[in-house]
This record gives C-alpha cells, structure tokens and sequence, in this order.
C-alpha cells in the first residue's frame, strides 16, 4: 500500500490505518482477544502497517493486544497511542509514556497522542504548555518519534502548537460527521498536520449493515450515537440508497466507498476498527479505489444531506 508522510515527522504511515478501540473490549460487546489478534495481524499481511491504540482501551489491554499481534513485525509497523486526559500533568505523561511502552513490547512510540483536551471527561485542567513540555522532552529522549492531538478544536491545536511541532490531529470524521471540515481542517492544510480520521464509517452505519428498527445492545456505546438516534438514522439510509448505485459501479462495498472518498480529503487518513480478519482485508481495497472528482462532488452532496441537519456539538455520543 502506498504510504503517506505524517506531517512533516518524516515517519510513513498508510492512508488507511487499523483502529483498536474495540480490541480494549471495554464498551464494546461480543469481542475475543483471538479475533482481534488476527484482524490486527491480517490488516498487516494486506499492507496496512499503521496501526492505532491507546492506554484507555481496556486500560491497557488494546495495547498488549497489537503488541501480541505485531511485536514479531514490530521494525516493518508505525504504532500510534494516546495519553488520556486524566494524566496531562508533566510527571503523568511521562508515567502514560512508560506504561505504554511496557504494554506494546517497545522501546519507541511511532506518534504520541493527547487523547482529549485537559478538562473533558472531569479531568483536572493542566495547561497545554506543561503537556508539551513532557511530549518534548520524551521526543528528544527517542521514546517518541511525534506528537500528535486527538479531539482538539483548531483553537485548541493552535494554542498546541506555541509549544512544539505537532504532526497530527485525530477527530471523527467520516461522509456522515464533517465538523472538522469547517474548524480544524484548514489549519491543518496550511500547517501540513496529518488528519487521522476516527470512525470514518460513522462507527458502521456506512456499512449499511444496520437497517431501520436496529436495536444496539445497551452495553455497546453506538446505542448513544446521535447518528442512530431518530431522524438521524432516517437520513442516513436515505442517502446509503443513493450512495449503493456508486459503489456498484466500482464492484465495492458501501465501507469501501466511504473510505475511499474519505482519504481523497486533504490530509486525511482513516482509521478503521476491525473485529474480524476478513474486515481487515476488505478494508485495505479501498486505498486502491479510484473515484473521478465528478464522483467525489456526488458522494459530498449525498452526505450533506445528512450532516446538514446535524447540531454544531462535535462530540458525536450523547453521553
């Protein structure tokens, strides 16, 4: 697979990258460990070498999971893990930092992430100047080669950036979430800052594999997304039926539809959860999908009809 510079790190990742959020099995259900080793290691055998975690999922058992599926192939992949938001105080990062290292069987970390804003989630607010300060110090120490941001508005990565080079930013995105298109994306384009796309397939709804009437089990978070959530939901398989003609026309599936016309947006890059091995080989199609930018502009129009009637909140989970 044809690979991309992150940022300007110098570092080469895919523009399809394999999340495991769900391999941390907290707020997921119906996940085995063995299931997720081998989508890890199958989306690596069909050329996805980037691969994303972090400390909170499952408190670390994300972590020693893509440890258990890579560590053999450890010189040939890009990890990327994140810091949570309830340990940004300087001695905290360091600690995350060293823990992460332990639970992925590695002496570096690929890209460094601050998993959420200081403040989110009751977390105490540290200033983003003492965060850096740690980033930079592990980065000149070799313990990570960049550092990225993860849910931050352009605001906030603005202010990120008065204190050290920073290569990414993480937010959800995906034809059927778009908020970073009109705050953070711009500031990205001009600053070369990678965009790492997180559910790019609207946590599966882009799969059209959840149909009208579809009940999530109370213990999966997707119950609390808003795009499953009334007229939302209405919207969306409205424009999946127009979106089904296009992806028939390429012989794909609707994901690989939605991934393909994803990584055709500046700087972005997408990262897609897998629970099983065939996903992950299905997923690694959509880097060779070629849409004409006749294509893109009709898929763009289908989606807004969608993200239109969305509210300007850009968090995606009633919570």
């Amino acid at each position: 697979m044809q690979t991309r510079e992150l940022g300007t790190s110098g570092i080469q990742i895919t523009p399809i990258i394999t999340g495991t959020w769900q391999a941390g099995k907290a707020m997921w259900a119906g996940i085995e460990d063995t299931d997720t080793i081998a989508a890890i290691r199958a989306a690596f055998d069909a050329g996805i070498t980037t691969v994303d975690t972090a400390e909170v999922y499952g408190s670390g058992h994300s972590e020693r999971i893509v440890a258990e599926a890579l560590a053999d192939v450890r010189d040939r992949v890009v990890y990327m893990t994140k810091v949570f938001s309830n340990h940004l105080k300087y001695d905290q990062v360091i600690a995350a930092c060293e823990g992460s290292l332990k639970n992925l069987k590695t002496d570096y970390i690929d890209v460094y992430q601050i998993h959420w804003p200081a403040g989110t989630y009751g977390s105490e607010k540290v200033p983003i100047e003492e965060t850096m300060h740690a980033l930079n110090d592990l980065k000149q120490q070799g313990k990570i080669r960049a550092i990225g941001v993860s849910n931050f508005s352009r605001t906030q990565l603005e202010e990120a950036s008065q204190f050290g080079r920073i290569d990414s930013l993480q937010p959800p995105y995906s034809l059927f979430w778009r908020h970073v298109e009109q705050d953070a994306m711009p500031y990205c384009v001009e600053h070369q800052i990678s965009i790492l796309a997180y559910s790019p397939l609207a946590q599966g709804l882009l799969t059209g594999k959840f149909k009208p009437g579809h009940q999530f089990d109370p213990a999966d978070h997707r119950a609390k997304n808003k795009l499953f959530q009334g007229e939302n939901f209405v919207r969306a398989q409205a424009a999946l039926n127009k979106l089904r003609p296009i992806a028939e026309r390429h012989h794909i599936s609707l994901a690989n539809l939605a991934i393909a016309w994803l990584i055709a947006q500046p700087q972005t890059n997408a990262i897609t959860g897998v629970r099983h091995a065939d996903q992950a080989t299905e997923n690694a199609r959509a880097a060779e999908v070629q849409l004409s930018q006749a294509e893109l502009a009709e898929i763009d129009a289908i989606g807004r009809t969608v993200t239109d009637h969305l509210d300007s909140n850009p968090v995606l989970w009633n919570w």
